[in-house]
């Protein structure tokens, strides 16, 4: 367990530092927001309980998506995961128009969680297919063809609302 002050405090300030980006990432994923504090929450709490292995190595911000995208599928394969529970969601403020937020959201949310997860990570978080590859544990050019296939199924998808989209 972790005990020394030094290492609590670079923990703290790694938390602190990193929990926002966390939880946007959780929240493109899941688009639930309780369900993304809830994925931002029990990634630190691994991250916590494993911190000498995730302050070890070479890129923590990218060890850190990768245990929050481990996180999201746990849960997505659990049987709980498509309870709906009513309430009011409240999304984050974003500088974008909202029909074209709520339309793109609403065609990412018709992607596979894989899928999905891997448009977000190459296009929301702007990461590399290698470090997309390295963060959900797959084969690059399983990376390539489902961002490929991915993006005509987008394009399908969102081919109907095209002069909405054009006109903002």
């Amino acid at each position: 367990m972790l005990s020394s002050p030094p290492v609590l405090e670079e923990f703290a300030r790694f938390a602190r530092d990193s929990r926002q980006r966390l939880h946007s990432s959780a929240f493109q994923l899941c688009r639930d927001w309780h369900l993304a504090q809830d994925l931002t929450q029990a990634t630190l709490t691994k991250l916590y309980l494993s911190w000498d292995r995730a302050a070890a190595s070479d890129n923590l911000p990218a060890y850190a998506q990768k245990v929050l995208f481990r996180t999201y599928l746990d849960h997505r394969r659990r049987r709980s995961s498509t309870e709906a529970t009513p309430g009011e969601l409240r999304e984050p403020v974003y500088s974008m128009d909202p029909d074209l937020r709520i339309t793109m959201l609403g065609a990412l949310r018709r992607l596979p969680a894989r899928d999905r997860a891997i448009v977000v990570l190459r296009y929301f978080a702007d990461h590399s297919v290698e470090q997309v590859a390295a963060e959900l544990d797959v084969p690059i050019t399983v990376v390539k063809s489902q961002t490929r296939r991915s993006l005509i199924k987008l394009k399908h998808l969102l081919s109907r609302d095209r002069s909405t989209l054009l006109a903002a």
